[in-house]
């Protein structure tokens, strides 16, 4: 049996979660997948992304599950791409990340059933 198995699922998920984000920068920087490494690097961050995630789903709910991932992996690309990447901080778009966020809280309190 696979380590990552053994895991709890909130730190599946985070890994998932962080593989994801970490694919999606590797796109980001492959040029429409002209560029060998980051073209990997995205490559294999998604496919590490998708296993932890499936991973996760067998002791998550999948609402739970998925709105957490693609709620924060959003969010922290979302702030990369600000912070790091020169793209414009607008009212606009914090206001969508507060609403992502105030999201994935609202899927969260209502139950993993």
């Amino acid at each position: 049996m696979c380590t990552f198995v053994r895991m709890p699922p909130y730190a599946l998920l985070a890994a998932a979660i962080a593989a994801e984000v970490a694919g999606t920068t590797a796109m980001k920087y492959s040029d429409g997948f002209s560029k060998l490494w980051p073209s990997l690097a995205t490559v294999a961050g998604y496919l590490i992304a998708f296993t932890l995630l499936a991973q996760t789903l067998k002791s998550m709910s999948v609402g739970t599950a998925y709105a957490i991932w693609a709620g924060v992996g959003t969010a922290a690309i979302a702030a990369i791409g600000m912070l790091f990447m020169g793209e414009a901080a607008t009212a606009a778009k914090m206001a969508g990340l507060v609403l992502v966020i105030a999201g994935v809280v609202l899927l969260n309190l209502g139950g993993a059933h």
